[in-house]
C-alpha cells in the first residue's frame, strides 16, 4: 500500500503495540511516515483491510458498511457462503450471516466482474488460492471429475505470530508434517469454490502440510480425465484461461515456490499421466502476497478502477 500512487494510508489499527510507529513495529517499512502510529480507529478511511482471528471482522464489518466504507477482508469471515459451515468448521455461530450473501470471493482471476462492485471483498486463503488457480482452467473446461486431491506445502509464516512448539526453530527445522487432516478450514472454501466451477459438489481431499521455510507454498492437484479428454484440451485450456492475466504464468515445466518469492505471481504447471488418465496440475505462489496481502491490494485495484498490477510490480526475489 505505501508504494501505491493512487492509495493514502490513513490508519493502521492493531490490538498489540499501541502508540508505536509503524516504521519501528515493521522494521522493513522505512518509507512509512512518522504520522503512521498504530491505534484503535480506521479514521476517515474509505478502506478497511481487516486480518482479524476468525469471527472478529464479523462484528465490526456492518458498522463500517453502514458508514459507506470498503471492505476486504483478508482472514476468514466471510470467505463462506453458508454461515452452518462456520460452525461445523469454525466452531462459532457466525457473527453476520446477512452479510455473507452480500460478499464478494476475492479470487481476483475468477471473479473480478464481481470484485469491481462489491461492497465488501472475501479475500481467499493461500491455500484455496493456489489450489484453484491450480485447477480452474480444467474444471470450467469440464475436462475432470469431481474426484479431486490437492496435496498442498506451506511455509512456517502460513501460521502467523503464533508462539507454539510446533513452530518453534528446533521442532520445525529439517522436518515435514501434514496437519489439520480432514478439518482444515480451507476445505469448505476449496470445495465451495471448485463446486461453482465444476457445476457440482466435489469429493475433496485436502493435506497440507507445514515445511521448513518462512514463505511459499505449492499446491499438487490430482483429478481424473473424462473420458475422450487429452493432454491438447488440457493445454489449449490453461493456456486460454490465463493468457490476460496480468500475475499468473502457465510454465511448460514444474514450478519452484523460489520463483514467487516477494512477488505477486502465481506460477502454474499441468499436465497429463496419460497411463491414469488424471489431470496433475501444479500451482506455487507466495503466501504472504498472492496468498494474502497482495492479492487483497490486487482486489482493490479492480474494485477502485486501477491496473491490476499497480503497487504490485515487484519482481520475485532470486536467489
Amino acid at each position: 500500500m505505501l508504494r501505491h500512487p493512487e492509495a493514502r494510508l490513513v490508519a493502521v489499527v492493531a490490538r498489540s503495540h499501541q502508540g508505536e510507529p509503524l516504521r519501528a513495529v515493521q522494521p522493513h517499512l522505512h518509507s512509512a511516515p512518522d504520522s503512521l502510529v498504530i491505534g484503535l480507529e480506521v479514521g476517515d478511511a474509505e478502506v478497511v483491510f481487516t486480518a482479524l482471528p476468525a469471527g472478529e471482522a464479523a462484528k465490526q464489518a456492518a458498522g463500517w458498511l453502514r458508514d459507506g466504507r470498503t471492505v476486504i477482508d483478508i482472514g476468514s469471515d466471510f470467505r463462506l457462503r453458508d454461515p452452518m459451515l462456520y460452525e461445523r468448521w469454525y466452531g462459532y455461530a457466525h457473527p453476520a450471516p446477512d452479510l455473507l450473501r452480500e460478499a464478494v470471493y476475492g479470487l481476483t482471476e475468477l471473479t473480478r466482474d464481481r470484485v469491481r462492485t462489491a461492497r465488501l471483498i472475501a479475500n481467499p486463503g493461500c491455500y484455496p488460492t493456489a489450489a484453484l488457480l491450480a485447477l480452474a482452467p480444467a474444471l470450467k473446461a469440464g475436462l475432470v471429475t469431481e474426484d479431486i486431491v490437492v496435496d498442498a506445502k506451506s511455509g512456517v509464516t502460513g501460521a502467523g505470530h503464533s508462539v507454539e512448539d510446533a513452530y518453534l526453530f528446533g521442532t520445525i527445522d529439517e522436518s515435514v508434517r501434514p496437519y489439520g487432516v480432514p478439518k482444515h478450514r480451507h476445505t469448505p472454501e476449496i470445495a465451495q469454490e471448485a463446486a461453482a466451477l465444476l457445476g457440482k459438489t466435489p469429493r475433496l481431499t485436502f493435506t497440507p502440510h507445514l515445511i521448513p521455510m518462512n514463505r511459499g507454498l505449492i499446491a499438487s492437484c490430482y483429478a481424473p480425465l473424462r473420458p475422450g479428454k487429452s493432454a491438447r484440451d488440457v493445454a489449449g485450456a490453461y493456456a486460454r484461461e490465463y493468457a490476460e492475466e496480468p500475475f499468473v504464468r502457465v510454465l511448460d515445466t514444474y514450478p519452484a515456490t523460489k520463483a514467487t518469492l516477494g512477488s505477486n505471481w502465481c506460477l502454474v504447471h499441468a499436465l497429463v499421466d496419460e497411463e491414469n488418465a488424471r489431470l496433475v496440475a501444479f500451482a506455487a505462489l507466495d503466501n504472504l502476497v498472492k496468498g494474502a496481502a497482495g492479492s487483497a491490494l490486487q482486489n482493490f485495484n479492480a474494485r477502485f478502477g486501477y491496473p491490476e498490477t499497480m503497487g504490485l510490480e515487484a519482481l520475485p526475489l532470486w536467489p
